[in-house]
């Protein structure tokens, strides 16, 4: 048996911003909680969403401080920033880190048994669904606004856990690429790295079937053809990496990812690396690592990523031709290669690997990995 879970309704294109006033007057809602970071709200973003509200005279109350890789307390505090508002939904204006943060707050006020935030690690038995989210993406790559997973850091015990639940999907998400057009082109290229790992993790998970691997395989080939424009400033670029993102997301959040989100999100809790770039990192050797594991689904992989030649090559081939295109990607959009570079620390390998081997996501990697295999890995990288 199979299962698939996507959200209610998606608006995709340049402006569909625009039908955020009418979702919420057709669903009755009253005030809204929107959740997101002051960077965001510096730089006028979240401006060209309340312009909306302020215009058809509804009310909101903005809670503006979650930080990348975001953490307990930030969850924690949005739950009383809510219930001080008074409000009876969320909307999520950012990336990942906002998005998490509110998905959090949603569930918790849903489901208050759950008010210690570690309790909802893994696959929580939550009972009611989350407070109703309307997700606005401002980046490319997480696919937050689709997905039922969410990351928070406990910073108290250095460590990331994914929480896994169908009752924080958000019922509205709004996928406008004008508002991811500013994005620095360093963001551009980490959010689109970790929107490739989504793809290329979700297709050789093992949960992957035959629907996921039609999901991912788009978005291997859209995210392959528009990161670079992207990362250049073009706007059909960006468009293309909003709609790649989000298709990886479809296909992710049904069937889970594998080994290299299990040893990005320590990265995240010990150095607080952007996820993106710590995923990017590793990405092409973990690959590597489960080569001999995937059947001919690194074929089809290099085929995605515009590889030419690919039906001549060997397996052996064509698996390090699917390597390479995704090496030469992250580079050519200036990704760190080495772990070092983003503060990684030798001493760190036995945690750091402990940690990975905890995380949720490693248990999806097509390639059984052992302890002593994680640690080498990230020796590898250093």
């Amino acid at each position: 048996m199979q299962r698939m879970i996507l959200n209610e309704t998606s608006y995709f294109g340049a402006g569909c911003r625009s039908e955020l006033v009418g979702e919420i007057q057709r669903r009755g809602f009253s005030k809204a909680l929107i959740v997101t970071d002051e960077v965001l709200v510096k730089a006028g973003v979240v401006a060209k969403v309340t312009a909306l509200l302020d215009g058809a005279g509804l009310g909101y109350a903005i809670y503006d401080k979650v930080m990348p890789n975001p953490t307990i307390d930030a969850v924690k505090d949005g739950i009383a920033a809510f219930k001080e508002a008074a409000a009876d939904y969320l909307i999520a204006i950012g990336g990942g880190s906002p998005q998490d943060t509110c998905k959090g707050i949603g569930i918790v006020v849903n489901n208050p048994e759950f008010e210690d935030i570690r309790s909802l690690e893994g696959f929580a038995p939550t009972k009611k669904p989350s407070v109703p989210i309307l997700a606005v993406a401002t980046t490319a790559g997480t696919a937050a606004e689709v997905t039922i997973n969410y990351v928070i850091t406990d910073e108290e015990n250095r460590r990331k856990f994914v929480c896994i639940d169908p009752h924080d999907i958000p019922v509205v998400a709004f996928i406008d690429s004008e508002l991811m057009e500013s994005m620095p082109v360093s963001l551009k290229a980490a959010t689109g790295m970790d929107a490739l790992t989504h793809a290329i993790e979700g297709y050789i998970t093992l949960g992957a079937w035959e629907l996921t691997d039609a999901l991912h395989i788009k978005a291997i080939e859209i995210i392959a053809r528009s990161l670079r424009d992207s990362c250049a400033g073009k706007a059909e670029g960006v468009e293309g990496m909003a709609l790649g993102q989000y298709v990886a997301g479809m296909g992710f959040s049904n069937v889970g990812l594998g080994l290299v989100h299990g040893m990005a999100h320590p990265l995240g809790a010990f150095y607080d690396t952007p996820h993106g770039v710590a995923n990017a990192i590793l990405l092409p050797t973990l690959m590597a690592y489960n080569a001999d594991f995937t059947g001919e689904k690194y074929r089809d992989i290099a085929v995605a990523m515009g590889v030419e030649g690919v039906a001549e090559m060997s397996l052996e081939e064509a698996r390090k031709a699917a390597v390479d295109a995704v090496r030469q990607l992250s580079i050519d959009v200036k990704i760190p290669t080495k772990l070092t570079d983003v503060g990684a620390k030798a001493e760190d390998i036995d945690a750091l690997a402990e940690a990975a081997m905890a995380d949720v996501c490693t248990g999806g990697n097509p390639r059984e990995a052992k302890i002593e295999d994680v640690k080498e890995l990230y020796r590898s990288l250093m």
